[in-house]
């Protein structure tokens, strides 16, 4: 059996070649659809709902940005039925890579790779910097000071990016510890970590639904007006503003596609990722809108331009021992952020790995746990430099960007296996049908997630473009740098081991091992 066409950069697995992957993988098949849907729960909630809403309504949307809420969440919808279908007949480790290495090709899986470490990674350090920020300021409370010098990145940009870029002499080890702690139950099983995943979700979900129980006893309606707030140019206001403030939000969405990521350690795959996929979206949209309205109503909306604007909420609402348990809900909530975006960043280097696209070492299981041991420790070594040295709050819109794209092409997935393999069973389609151009298939569900998510990008990179204009070109240049990383590494590297292209098969548990 042929494993693949061999047609340069271009080459592509076939549909029989993914498939041997879910079986022949050495990965401990142990999660059910709840832990699934834990786990998609688990990555979601985190810096988006604690500090991008705040900024969101502030600066962009006002009280409106419940509708930025749903907006977003559309986007995101339409993108999980696509991953739902996707994950159900290709139910592998590697998420949207593999989805894209059997159909658009090695290029384009390379590509979707490397946003994954954008998405995850970078997102993952965004994280850990907010936790370090959460978990001073808790400790604060009770007379325990960290110094500045263990929270302070060694790069700083002034101003907020605007000014020049200098060396502070300090590092933020609070930020890097974290990453390094939530490692651990990696390293000894996925269940393991699902039970601990799975534990911090309901806290963490529980503290929230506490905080609009509590807050809608202290709206005031008019903080609500008026609901759309007028354009004063730009995307301040108005809906443009409801439109870039969607955008933003985005960040809040990412990590439900992670449930994706575990499709080979799935019990039943074929009907649990989808469960969890959805599941996990339906949780984090209602929880989000819930908690969005409260805040709107509590406070101003102009207030709320802050790192904590749960905190300003629930200080309005004179409420001082509720504080603290905001704190600890976001430095509980931000943990378990990082150990699922750990988690899926693993899996997918894992997949990579497997392919030969990047080194033996990241597929290397565990003889006893049957875990990526290696390639996890890594992964999250880099994490935490990243996390210690960068000024990562810079990367907030870039991580929003890439995933907008990855999700955009994730939906053209759909329609192009739809037209090139019609005969897959697949065990969950996406609703809503389609229509026939010329022959070919396009259905209404991936068409509108390619439109909608496009829609989400195209704000964040007009706002580098015309950042590069004014004279900051910061985040030009991270997302530039990332992008020529990746391209040399594929080169160097990728191209010339690529299994496939050497007409291999996947790798097996023994040539992992070796």
């Amino acid at each position: 059996m042929a494993h693949g066409r061999k047609n340069g950069l271009f080459i592509r697995k076939s549909v029989d070649h993914v498939r041997a992957e879910t079986v022949n993988h050495g990965l401990k098949r142990s999660l059910g659809p709840i832990d699934l849907m834990f786990l998609g729960i688990g990555s979601t909630i985190g810096a988006g709902i604690y500090v991008m809403t705040g900024t969101a309504a502030a600066t962009f949307a006002g009280p409106a940005v419940l509708i930025s809420f749903v907006i977003a969440g559309f986007a995101c919808a339409f993108a999980a039925l696509c991953y739902a279908e996707l994950a159900s007949t290709m139910p592998v480790s590697g998420s949207s890579y593999t989805y894209a290495y059997a159909t658009l090709g090695e290029v384009a899986a390379w590509t979707m790779g490397w946003l994954i470490v954008l998405e995850y990674g970078v997102a993952g350090a965004t994280v850990a910097v907010g936790f370090s920020g959460y978990f001073a300021s808790l400790l604060a409370d009770f007379g325990v000071h960290i110094p500045a010098g263990l929270m302070t990145p060694l790069v700083h940009v002034a101003n907020g990016g605007m000014g020049d870029v200098s060396i502070s002499g300090s590092l933020n080890l609070i930020a890097a510890g974290v990453i390094l702690l939530v490692t651990v139950p990696l390293l000894f099983g996925v269940s393991q970590s699902a039970a601990v995943n799975s534990l911090i979700v309901t806290i963490k979900a529980g503290i929230l639904l506490l905080f609009v129980a509590i807050g809608v006893n202290a709206i005031d309606p008019i903080n609500w007006v008026p609901f759309i707030p007028p354009n004063e140019g730009g995307f301040s206001y108005g809906w443009p503003g409801i439109f870039r403030a969607a955008s933003v939000i985005f960040f809040a969405y990412i990590g439900f596609e992670t449930v994706s990521t575990a499709g080979a350690e799935a019990r039943n795959p074929q009907r649990d990722l989808p469960i969890g996929i959805l599941g996990a979206l339906t949780v984090c949209t209602l929880l989000y809108i819930s908690v969005a309205a409260v805040l709107t109503g509590v406070v101003p909306f102009r207030q709320l331009g802050v790192p904590d604007p749960l905190g300003v909420a629930v200080e309005a609402m004179n409420k001082p021992w509720f504080a603290l348990v905001i704190k600890a809900g976001a430095v509980i909530g931000l943990t378990s952020v990082l150990l699922v975006l750990s988690y899926g960043q693993s899996r997918v280097f894992f997949a990579m790995s497997r392919d030969g696209l990047v080194p033996s070492l990241f597929a290397r299981l565990h003889p006893r746990y049957c875990t990526p041991w290696g390639g996890t420790i890594a992964l999250a070594l880099g994490m935490a430099v990243a996390a210690a040295f960068l000024p990562i709050t810079l990367l907030g819109d870039l991580v929003s960007l890439g995933t907008a794209l990855s999700f955009a092409i994730i939906c053209f997935t759909v329609i192009w296996l739809r037209n090139t393999h019609p005969e897959i069973e697949r065990p969950f389609r996406v609703p809503l049908g389609g229509f026939r151009v010329r022959g070919i298939w396009i259905g209404v569900t991936p068409l509108a997630g390619i439109l909608l998510c496009s829609a989400m990008a195209g704000p964040l990179l007009f706002d580098v473009i015309h950042k590069v204009w004014i004279g900051n070109p910061v985040p030009a240049l991270l997302l530039g740098g990332h992008v020529l990383a990746g391209a040399v590494i594929y080169i160097g590297y990728g191209h010339r081991h690529s299994r496939l292209g050497k007409g291999l098969g996947p790798a097996a548990p023994a040539e992992q091992a070796a």
